[in-house]
């Protein structure tokens, strides 16, 4: 695969080589995500990435999240103090990362019980240093705009419906700007008004110079903030023995 370069602008992500496969042990098989991917990712830039499924979108972004670590290649971050490669920081490198420059968002939210949805949408905010008061106001803000109602913004999502989970999960993640943002289906179960309000804040985003990869159920969407798109193939083995680790 040849590295798709991107425009002129500040650099934020490059992969260089890089791959993924899964060991599935008790099947004495291997599962083979994705092969030598390359690309660069330019400040304010955004990448769609487009495959059949099991071509691995999904995997890819997790890998470079570092949820997973992968079988070989590069992902060069240029943070604000330095260029590191993601696929071998250290763990407590990765946290800082994370809690400061590189956000994920999923369609699914992990609810942690007796936490109310403002607080949950606050955190991000409050771990920066903003105080509790500003900080609860900007997260109803943001709850008002995807459309959860304000009865439920001191209610436990833990009891929520799925989609008003993605809800308070998108504006969680959207609350704080980051310098790379990595998007995994986050339109998935959301009705119209709340995909437009995501649509919003992520053309705002991209304005401000929040680099962006996603993988998205509506593309068309987000059709008028794509740069670029990457096609990811579905890797075919050619014969069963060929899956099988020794």
């Amino acid at each position: 695969m040849n590295i798709q370069v991107s425009p002129k602008r500040a650099p934020v992500l490059r992969i260089e080589g890089l791959a993924k496969q899964f060991e599935m042990h008790h099947l004495k098989r291997t599962l083979y995500a994705f092969e030598n991917i390359e690309f660069e990712l330019g400040e304010g830039e955004f990448i769609l990435l487009r495959g059949e499924n099991g071509a691995g979108k999904s995997t890819l972004l997790r890998t470079i999240y570092r949820s997973y670590l992968p079988r070989a290649g590069h992902a060069w971050y240029y943070t604000s103090e330095g260029v590191i490669d993601l696929a071998s920081a250290a763990d407590v490198d990765i946290a800082i990362l994370r809690r400061r420059e590189i956000g994920f968002v999923t369609q699914f939210l992990n609810a942690r019980p007796r936490v109310a949805a403002e607080e949950i949408v606050a955190e991000p905010l409050r771990l920066a240093g903003m105080p509790r008061p500003e900080a609860l106001a900007e997260a109803r803000r943001w709850l008002a705009a995807f459309g959860v109602k304000p009865q439920l913004w001191p209610a436990y999502p833990s009891t929520f419906s799925g989609g008003e989970q993605q809800k308070v999960n998108l504006a969680r993640a959207l609350i704080l700007p980051q310098r790379l943002l990595l998007l995994d289906e986050p339109t998935a179960s959301l009705d119209r008004s709340a995909r437009k309000a995501l649509v919003d804040r992520l053309a705002e985003l991209k304005d401000s110079g929040v680099a962006m990869i996603g993988v998205f159920h509506h593309p068309e969407d987000v059709a008028h903030l794509i740069d670029r798109e990457i096609q990811l193939e579905t890797i075919k083995i050619a014969d069963e023995t060929d899956n099988v680790v020794e």
